[in-house]
């Protein structure tokens, strides 16, 4: 399909079918579409896709952000040709898409990350498989065929599983190493305390951990010194406690019904608990993972112009601007708000590392304004999911073409050819409203 046609076939083949009384099984509309994902989704799942920190104000603001600026379409201009494309470390991405790493994909559905990777891998986006996955990345990457992917990385607080996992990343041929800054802590998110719900602490999301040999080596050492010592004392079972193990031996390797009575599926959650993340993390540790890697390094979490100097300074590869679609600080600045100043603090100290956005994308436009307010490519988040809960891989992949679509069209009606055309004055600030007089 040639790129130039991309957006208005996939247009004019969904109001073909629709004279054949077909509709979109996966909503074009963002608002609708996270309506019919909720319908289709647990409590626990929705709640933990859609919830944000606190008062989720972030999550408001990332969204309010976007309807701060309008797009200034200009005329008379040729745009029969377009091109989407980005490159990035090397390689040519036929959209500026990247899907978002999002962990616990199996309470979408049931394929999980490997059905996001099909719809990846049909929409040509690159996947960043999430620490915090479903199925090992291993599985992940072979799922991909070669399409290409990047590993995202939560620092944990145990050196050698660092290592372990950055190596595997590289052994299945993650093409960037995307390290999460902004969650040394799990956010305050209301929508799961409420539900008493962590789905790690239910062996789910975990899939990376309980597939290396460091942290199997960890878990063995924690059954041992169990073995050896005093007997536990044995709480009377509660319906929620066995619903508990029983999601613990599903999510654990092997087979369910000899881990409902081994001990290795709790010691892995409560193992896992113990050393997801490092909060002593600081500047210092970045040499370290440098020495331990030679794919490029991107930085996930930057929302202050200093510390996209500090990152430049210190030799990253990327910067990824996001407040972690507002599930980590309540009343956070807006990813959005962020970025001109974190654009303008790297191109200034002399770098041409990509500046990736993520938090709020919502719509081609959302893109459109990302793209000209400095972003190199922006990474789509929740909207994917909801794509994955409604349809499996062909939900994933029918939200992706369409977001792909709907730009390349704003591209054409705004006399865009080439993302190198969205700049800053293809944009101007909403006028303010006035607030009524008390």
């Amino acid at each position: 399909m040639p790129l130039e046609s991309f957006g208005r076939t996939v247009q004019s083949a969904i109001y073909r079918a629709g004279a054949f009384g077909h509709r979109p099984e996966v909503p074009t509309d963002a608002t609708q579409l996270e309506a019919a994902a909720r319908k289709v989704m647990s409590k626990r799942g929705f709640a933990y896709v859609a919830g944000s920190a606190g008062s989720e104000a972030s999550a408001r603001a990332n969204v309010a952000a976007f309807d701060r600026w309008q797009v200034v379409p200009r005329m008379l201009v040729d745009t029969t040709e377009r091109d989407t494309s980005v490159e990035l470390f090397g390689r040519r991405h036929d959209s500026p898409l990247l899907i978002a790493p999002v962990g616990v994909l199996s309470m979408a559905d049931d394929g999980a990350d490997l059905a996001v990777a099909r719809g990846a891998r049909e929409q040509r986006v690159t996947q960043i498989i999430s620490t915090q996955a479903s199925v090992p990345m291993e599985d992940v990457a072979r799922e991909l065929g070669g399409s290409g992917h990047w590993y995202q990385l939560y620092w944990s607080s145990d050196d050698d599983l660092v290592e372990s996992l950055v190596s595997r990343a590289e052994a299945c041929g993650s093409e960037a190493l995307v390290v999460t800054l902004d969650t040394a802590y799990l956010g305050w998110r209301p929508r799961d305390l409420d539900l008493g719900h962590l789905p790690f602490a239910r062996g789910e999301g975990i899939a990376q951990y309980t597939s290396d040999p460091v942290f199997q080596r960890l878990v063995r050492e924690r059954v041992a010194r169990a073995a050896g010592g005093p007997a536990a004392a044995r709480p009377r079972p509660t319906p929620a406690a066995v619903a508990t193990l029983l999601s613990m031996s599903r999510n654990h390797p092997g087979d369910t019904r000899r881990n409902l009575g081994a001990p290795e599926p709790r010691a892995a959650v409560e193992t896992f608990l113990d050393v997801f993340s490092r909060p002593s993390l600081t500047w210092a540790d970045l040499p370290r993972l440098r020495s331990l890697t030679s794919l490029p390094i991107v930085l996930k979490g930057i929302l202050h112009p200093d510390d996209a100097r500090r990152a430049v300074d210190a030799g990253v590869d990327g910067v990824y601007v996001s407040n972690h679609g507002g599930r980590q600080v309540d009343r956070s600045v807006a990813a959005l708000d962020a970025l001109p100043g974190v654009v303008e603090a790297v191109r200034g100290a002399g770098s041409s590392a990509p500046v990736i956005f993520d938090s709020g994308i919502r719509c081609g436009a959302d893109i459109f304004v990302a793209i000209a307010l400095g972003a190199s490519a922006v990474g789509i988040g929740r909207p994917h999911v909801y794509g994955l809960a409604l349809a499996g891989a062909a939900g994933v992949s029918e939200v992706l073409r369409n977001l792909r679509a709907e730009l390349d069209l704003l591209l054409a009606l705004t006399g865009c050819t080439s993302l190198a055309d969205l700049t800053p004055d293809r944009l101007v600030r909403r006028p303010a409203v006035d607030s009524p007089a008390p």
